[in-house]
């Protein structure tokens, strides 16, 4: 049971947006997996995420910190930001950074989690960003972290297919996060 859909995101600025309308649906407890790419738009939407929730701090690539802790300015859950990049081994690893203990009242939201983390919840939300045009070269694990940043300022649109699991979405309409120019 869950919910599913797959947008299309033209801009960065766009992709920002969607994290925004997306913060609203979110609620203590939820887990996020974000997946896709170097530069595909993983920290941008984060970035939107942490805009919705109207959390502290500039919200940046946590891959050199593997997390950072963002309270809330509003009094809503705190954002829990974690780059599972550079960690090689699944959930045994994950537990030093104690997650389980932040769940319940943050939104956690974990980028290449995938494979990693998801014996955290059951519950949890998907998401794969995607480049959307043909020809555009993906990059490699070996891309320098700027050369990331860069490609993920590129205006190509991205796919993102969002994918709810478990009770908790289902009846939640992931469809009507559809990106318009209003986001800008």
């Amino acid at each position: 049971m869950g919910a599913h859909t797959t947008l299309t995101v033209p801009t960065p600025e766009l992709m920002t947006g969607l994290g925004r309308r997306l913060a609203g649906v979110l609620r203590p407890g939820d887990l996020v997996l974000l997946s896709g790419e170097l530069g595909a738009g993983k920290t941008t939407l984060t970035r939107g995420l942490g805009e919705g929730l109207g959390v502290r701090g500039a919200v940046t690539s946590p891959t050199f910190v593997i997390a950072r802790v963002h309270p809330s300015l509003v009094g809503g859950p705190a954002l829990v930001h974690v780059d599972a990049y550079r960690l090689g081994g699944g959930l045994d690893e994950m537990e030093d950074l104690d997650l389980d203990v932040s769940l319940p009242q943050s939104v956690v939201v974990v980028e290449w989690g995938e494979g990693k983390v998801e014996e955290l919840s059951q519950e949890r939300l998907e998401v794969r960003i995607e480049r959307a045009l043909g020809g555009a070269e993906p990059a490699t694990a070996v891309a320098l972290e700027a050369s990331a940043e860069v490609a993920e300022e590129m205006a190509d649109p991205r796919r993102v297919t969002l994918r709810g699991l478990g009770e908790r979405w289902t009846g939640v309409d992931l469809a009507a996060l559809e990106v318009d120019g209003a986001d800008v």
